[in-house]
């Protein structure tokens, strides 16, 4: 839900599918019909096709784990970047987003400030695909849960405080760094 929108118009989603009492489980939200959770998820914006998306996963979930998720996550990672990579809405950003925070797995989460700020500073070109940016990541950080979320964490905010389109330059505390 979180690509292209602001984390707030998220939060009012995700508020609005918590009061629903969606998020209790994965059958909750399996017996959703679409457009009521098109309507919950409204605020995070292209709701129509997010919840397509989420439906999507639901299914995946419910056709090979029973609607476990605890039966998913106890897969390799390798395995279950793998299949998550073939349901209709999960790409790459997505995997990895859910591989590292809701299964916490070692996977750098590219995404668009990522690409925004690093191809600014001509780490890459701003044309790079998104695995040609993560080796460049995986090849010079350790391999850890935590610096991959501290990591993305410290992206997201140079990203929204001072990288953005029109950027705050002057003030970015990259500015001199070669």
């Amino acid at each position: 839900m979180t690509q292209n929108t602001a984390w707030s118009n998220v939060e009012k989603a995700v508020h609005n599918l918590r009061k629903a009492g969606l998020l209790s489980s994965p059958a909750k939200i399996s017996k959703a019909r679409r457009q009521g959770l098109a309507k919950l998820i409204r605020p995070a914006g292209y709701f129509n096709v997010k919840s397509k998306r989420i439906k999507n996963f639901i299914r995946f979930l419910a056709d090979k784990y029973n609607l476990s998720l605890k039966r998913l996550s106890r897969r390799e990672a390798a395995v279950l970047r793998e299949e998550l990579l073939q349901v209709n809405g999960v790409g790459p950003e997505t995997c990895d987003s859910i591989l590292l925070y809701a299964f916490q797995r070692p996977a750098f989460v590219v995404d668009a400030y990522t690409k925004r700020i690093f191809s600014r500073h001509r780490f890459f070109r701003p044309d790079a695909g998104y695995e040609e940016v993560q080796k460049i990541f995986t090849a010079n950080l350790p391999v850890d849960i935590k610096v991959y979320n501290e990591y993305h964490a410290l992206i997201v905010r140079l990203g929204k405080e001072y990288c953005r389109k029109k950027p705050k330059c002057g003030k970015c505390p990259l500015k001199d760094v070669k």
